[in-house]
């Protein structure tokens, strides 16, 4: 008989250490949601590796991140950061790594493997089968989506990854969905066994991103008490969107010329992916726009540091083109800041149009124009918002998160399958 109890997790994030800043690099929503969730499954009693690749000569071999988390860095490439491209190089070695890690101790240290974006569910696919544990597997993002929805100008996603997601989806006990949305996406775009697929909400840390004080919030950080604030936080990529704000404000000064004085535009996060072409793509667009003079870029920031950001804004923007969920529109609306965000993925969900901010269903600087200004304009429809940006939220723990992990384990325990590992000349 199968163990229904899960005591040990191995969690693969290969090409991204949970212990990276979220906003630059490949860091973002995916380490806050494995960091935040694997905290939460520890203190129900699951012990939690991570592995990642060691991407630094003088990361230790095993680091504690939480009480019953571990974080094993793996040897596999050079000591830097790889660009997701040519991270496949790299599976054998860092595979490699993580079968010598678990041979080193009795069999049947792991009970189950949660992988996380498609490579590390390549890692995860051959190390169920060594094992012989199941498999729980994230996308966080597809490529089949994306390819759906690019940006202009963005790269589509090669045939590789695209077929390295349908061996993961075909070989996956479970896969965890953020949202339905996501769901129906693995099982109309992926062929996903629907009895295979589980709906898990990310969730928002709920005592870091919380209500406070505005004004003291922009003193902190240097604004005007009667400034007007729209906030963009985010790795900067054509995926991303922040360029979609940034013309959204010129027209709207445009529009308006009395904005400029108190219209403040505030970039929070740094280069990445296809971004890193164009690290000074924000300065440039602003002055070709000309608004370099509201326009104010931040590094990224640590969530406390982030979370006065949000209370400093009178609206967190979230354009992207593509979105499994969108844990910034979360964080935002826990700090009782509305979100205008576009009508995309897993946005949906996290956002409730016309109650805890607004769905904007198009790119276009011009409808954006339109939706940003009302926040701008109606403080007291902005306030509404901010109500039920609290309401809403609020229903998003990680507790909750880790709570129907528990079950979606339970339930790869109960029924998990084997597929061959096919081998190919």
């Amino acid at each position: 008989m199968r163990r229904r109890r899960v005591n040990r997790v191995a969690t693969i994030s290969m090409h991204t250490s949970p212990l990276d800043q979220p906003g630059t690099g490949d860091a973002g929503g995916m380490n806050v949601y494995i960091v935040e969730s694997a905290k939460r499954l520890a203190q129900l009693g699951v012990e939690v590796d991570i592995f990642t690749r060691k991407t630094a000569r003088d990361l230790p071999p095993v680091a504690e991140l939480a009480p019953g988390v571990l974080v094993r860095h793996v040897n596999a490439g050079p000591y830097e950061e790889l660009d997701r491209a040519d991270m496949p190089g790299q599976l054998c070695a860092f595979l490699s790594g993580v079968l010598r890690t678990e041979a080193m101790y009795d069999p049947g240290r792991y009970d189950l493997i949660h992988s996380h974006y498609w490579l590390s569910g390549q890692v995860g696919w051959l190390a169920k089968e060594r094992w012989g544990v199941p498999l729980v597997h994230t996308m966080h993002t597809m490529a089949k989506v994306k390819n759906l929805l690019l940006a202009s100008g963005d790269k589509p996603e090669p045939p590789a990854r695209v077929m390295g997601e349908e061996q993961v989806v075909e070989v996956a006990d479970r896969l965890v969905a953020n949202t339905g949305d996501e769901a129906r996406e693995l099982i109309d775009l992926y062929g996903a066994p629907e009895s295979r697929v589980a709906v898990v909400n990310p969730g928002v840390n709920l005592t870091v991103f919380q209500p406070a004080s505005q004004g003291a919030a922009r003193r902190r950080l240097g604004l005007a008490q009667d400034a007007r604030v729209l906030l963009f936080v985010g790795r900067i990529q054509p995926l991303k969107a922040p360029d979609v704000l940034l013309r959204a404000a010129a027209r709207m000064l445009i529009e308006d010329p009395s904005l400029r004085e108190r219209l403040v535009v505030v970039c929070v996060g740094g280069p990445s992916g296809n971004g890193l072409a164009k690290p000074d793509l924000l300065i440039d667009l602003a002055a070709e726009l000309g608004i370099a003079d509201i326009v104010r870029l931040v590094p990224p920031a640590p969530q406390h540091e982030l979370a006065d950001w949000y209370r400093a804004a009178d609206v967190t923007v979230v354009p992207s083109h593509s979105e499994s969920f969108g844990l910034v529109a979360l964080e935002s609306q826990a700090c009782g800041t509305p979100v205008a965000a576009a009508a995309v993925g897993g946005l949906r969900t996290a956002v409730r149009d016309g109650i805890s901010g607004v769905l904007v269903d198009s790119h276009d600087p011009h409808a954006w124009a339109q939706a940003l200004r009302r926040f701008v304009v109606s403080p007291r429809w902005r306030d509404s918002l901010s109500s039920g940006a609290r309401a809403h939220a609020a229903a998003f723990g990680w507790q909750a998160t880790a709570a129907r992990l528990m079950e979606v384990y339970a339930g790869a325990l109960a029924n998990a399958h084997r597929v061959p590992v096919a081998i190919t000349s």
